[in-house]
């Protein structure tokens, strides 16, 4: 029988954590261990993670927030990147435009983003209020709500492409918002996993802080209100087709509080599967495809995820 090599990641890369419990760093509260885990504190670690990985041919993924995912039960083979920084710069421009660039990091919390530019007092962004993740994130998915998105504010995003790392230098590129390939949910970094997002410029405009906080406190309490925030979830898990609500197509087919083990379809929202506590992703998964088979025999409609798998299906 063939030994398989042991590799000394840490010989390579200092810092890397083993078997590391991945429930802990998602909303769902739900996963597998990783078998290596690196907290990448600034764009240099992430680079320099990113290309040991390639360098000894080890399968990496890139962490934010973790709200978007639904990691398996198995959890992940390879290296998990953890892209999160508290002190991840976001750079205001302290002028008289009315439509100023904002440079942040992906790394960063969305709602500190939300936070810094409502207390400057600028608008576009308040939609965002109660989302959590990172904006590296939220510009991977082209995150959104009330009928906005992040495409709406993106000028710009900084990246680093994985297949033009030469010698551990680091190489980045900038991408204007049309060569993002937006859509609804979508980017062109979900569909090229070599663009690893590093930061974004955004543009947002001089606005009366009173109107834009009594704006964030719509949102919020909209929040309170339809979703089940009580429990852990990755939010939306389907999006809207064309002209439907998801949520209420699966209202209509009589699944909210439908139950497999410890996952449960919100009886608040039924686009929402929350974990009532020791859930498991098979669990998960389950109710997921309970939801398409019967919105398919009902509606003739085939709904597509919105959340992320991991490992990747």
């Amino acid at each position: 029988m063939k030994i398989k090599k042991q590799i000394n990641i840490n010989r390579f890369l200092p810092g890397v954590q083993k078997n590391i419990s991945l429930k802990n760093y998602t909303t769902f509260r739900i996963g597998g261990r990783a078998k290596y885990f690196f907290t990448a504190k600034t764009k240099e670690d992430l680079i320099r993670a990113v290309a040991m990985a390639k360098k000894l041919k080890l399968p990496f993924f890139i962490l934010g927030g973790g709200s978007n995912l639904l990691v398996s039960d198995k959890g992940y083979k390879g290296l998990i990147i953890k892209f999160q920084n508290p002190n991840s710069k976001i750079q205001i421009p302290k002028s008289k435009f009315q439509n100023p660039k904002i440079y942040v990091e992906a790394g960063a919390m969305l709602r500190e983003l939300l936070n810094a530019t409502a207390k400057a007092g600028l608008s576009g962004l308040e939609w965002a209020a109660g989302i959590p993740g990172t904006v590296g994130g939220a510009v991977y998915g082209n995150c959104g709500a009330f009928g906005k998105s992040i495409a709406d504010i993106v000028e710009s995003v900084e990246v680093l492409d994985v297949n033009k790392i030469p010698n551990f230098e680091i190489q980045t590129k900038i991408l204007r918002n049309h060569n993002c390939r937006f859509g609804y949910r979508e980017s062109i970094f979900k569909r090229n996993k070599n663009l690893i997002i590093l930061s974004a410029n955004i543009k947002l405009k001089k606005g009366k802080k009173k109107e834009i906080q009594k704006k964030i406190k719509e949102c919020l309490n909209y929040r309170k209100r339809h979703q089940p925030l009580n429990y852990p979830s990755v939010g939306s898990v389907f999006k809207n087709p064309k002209g439907f609500s998801a949520g209420e197509l699966g209202e209509k087919c009589g699944l909210k509080g439908k139950r497999i083990g410890r996952a449960k379809i919100s009886e608040k929202h039924a686009n929402f599967i929350v974990n009532l506590g020791g859930g498991k992703a098979k669990n998960v998964m389950r109710l997921i495809n309970l939801v398409k088979k019967k919105v398919k025999k009902k509606f003739k409609i085939n709904l597509e995820e919105e959340i992320q798998h991991l490992p990747e299906r």
